[in-house]
């Protein structure tokens, strides 16, 4: 599944369903090899209808692209938030994504703790 693919996905989901798509992009992202994964990452994804999550692909591209040594895909760049979203809203929970969120992610200011982005 490429990028693309997951926000189409998320344009027609709820929150619960759309964590479930992450997590299936996830965990397809993590067993392709190393030199198709870029390949993944760069088609520019439609809006979502959320802002929220249109920043979040931007971010998730940029984290998975820097794990892989690469840069993140051109289109990725321009995306941030001008309001914090803590997509995991609980007291623990923010605090967690506070200290730890990874930088592609707080920098746009998605703080989400990096657990939350692995698939068990």
């Amino acid at each position: 599944m490429t990028l693309a693919a997951l926000a189409n996905l998320l344009s027609t989901a709820d929150d619960h369903l759309r964590w479930r798509f992450v997590a299936e992009f996830l965990e397809e992202y993590r067993w392709e090899p190393a030199a198709k994964r870029a390949q993944l990452l760069s088609p520019e994804p439609s809006p979502t209808g959320d802002d929220r999550w249109d920043v979040f692909l931007a971010a998730l591209a940029e984290h998975l692209a820097a794990q892989d040594g690469r840069a993140a895909p051109d289109w990725a760049q321009s995306r941030s938030l001008r309001r914090f979203w803590f997509p995991f809203n609980t007291r623990a929970a923010r605090v967690d994504a506070i200290v730890h969120a990874p930088a592609a992610f707080r920098r746009r200011g998605v703080f989400i703790a990096p657990q939350e982005l692995e698939v068990a």
